[in-house]
């Protein structure tokens, strides 16, 4: 198969088929996506075949829609890593306070915000409003490298063209967690190390 005969979108037209309800497949700069409207979260888990107990990151265009939905206290500490590492391959795991959102992270109170650093995708995010993401492939299964490789492992959801798309670094984005002032917990490292989120005391275990 080449990308020639994949189903893909532009932005307006993708931006409209996910308003109403659809799900796509997206490139970001770390993994491909399988994205969906949060209100049409639901979707995601099963296309997936993916516990309900596992969360959903919430991607964005601009940090003020993400880190609007935390408090005060820890705006203060997510702001400079926001700053630093967005767009980029850094998922801040916040504390949220209600609201649509939840339900992206069933049970618990907090979940994962990122902007990632690819423009296409951006402008996406700009035209639909944030979206429900998880790596575009079925659970239990490696990850898709690439828009062939989500394709064939979604083959009924269209993709967010022009195709081909940028290559991405093949690592999923590293994950870190929230805990209390100044403190965070690295709950999966990735593409950005551990050792360089300087500024705030990183534990991990």
């Amino acid at each position: 198969m080449t990308t020639d005969a994949l189903p893909w979108m532009q932005v307006q037209e993708m931006a409209l088929h996910l308003r109403q309800g659809g799900a796509a497949l997206v490139p970001t700069d770390t993994l491909p996506a399988l994205a969906a409207a949060p209100d049409h979260a639901a979707q995601v888990w099963t296309l997936k075949q993916r516990p309900q107990d596992k969360p959903l990151i919430l991607m964005a265009a601009d940090a003020d829609a993400l880190l609007s939905l935390t408090t005060d206290e820890v705006r203060l500490d997510a702001e400079p890593l926001a700053q630093r590492y967005w767009p980029g391959a850094l998922t801040l795991v916040l504390p949220v306070e209600g609201g649509r959102y939840a339900r992206l992270n069933p049970g618990m109170n907090s979940l994962g915000l990122r902007i990632p650093d690819c423009p296409t995708t951006r402008e996406l995010l700009r035209a639909s409003g944030p979206l429900a993401t998880t790596s575009a492939n079925r659970s239990g299964v490696p990850a898709s490298q690439n828009e062939l490789e989500a394709s064939v492992a979604f083959p009924s959801l269209p993709l967010l063209g022009p195709l081909p798309w940028p290559t991405p670094s093949g690592l999923a984005s590293t994950v870190i967690a929230w805990m209390s002032p100044g403190r965070w917990h690295l709950l999966r490292q990735g593409a950005v190390m551990a050792n360089e989120i300087n500024g705030s005391h990183l534990c991990s275990g």
